[in-house]
């Protein structure tokens, strides 16, 4: 069994309804062992005439190789509507996968850890309610480390449970 880390996001639609969809469909894949709570935040990239986004991660204990979590990733997205048109655009559901276990990879389909998951308050703030502790493997620093050191302007929490 391994530890994955992925973060849910979105702005198109009923996006609760989209991460709750994602979240049964995670735990046929293994076991939801965290779940953090809804946050808001402002679009990154592309922010003309986007809405603001709802995101959270959860963590999963699986079995499933990291390239086979990745493609059912890419399924559940492509599931609830998600198209890829515009990098950084509007979308429906949004699934990264930030980390799993302690590997380090970097492939055409896959870079693990995330590449840009220590620069984003609306990656860090989440993972931080439900793994405060977890040292990233390759800068050597815990979650709650990070998260002192970063701007969390326009990221504010939407919902403890959801």
């Amino acid at each position: 069994m391994s530890l994955a880390l992925i973060a849910l996001g979105g702005n198109l639609g009923d996006v609760v309804s989209n991460f709750q969809f994602a979240l049964d469909w995670l735990d046929e894949l293994g076991t939801v062992q965290g779940k953090s709570s809804l946050y808001r935040t402002v679009p990154v990239g592309v922010t003309d005439a986007q809405e603001d986004y709802l995101n959270a991660v959860v963590s999963l204990e699986t079995t499933l190789s990291a390239e086979e979590l990745l493609e059912e990733l890419l399924s559940i997205e492509h599931a609830r509507g998600r198209e890829r048109f515009i990098k950084n655009g509007a979308r429906t559901l949004d699934l990264d996968l930030l980390a799993y276990g302690d590997l380090v990879l970097q492939t055409e389909q896959l870079t693990l850890p995330h590449p840009r998951m220590w620069e984003r308050a609306f990656v860090l703030k989440p993972l931080h309610d439900i793994l405060p502790d977890w040292v990233h493997p390759v800068h050597k620093q815990a979650v709650w480390e990070a998260v002192a050191g970063l701007e969390l302007e326009g990221i504010e929490l939407e919902a403890e449970v959801w």
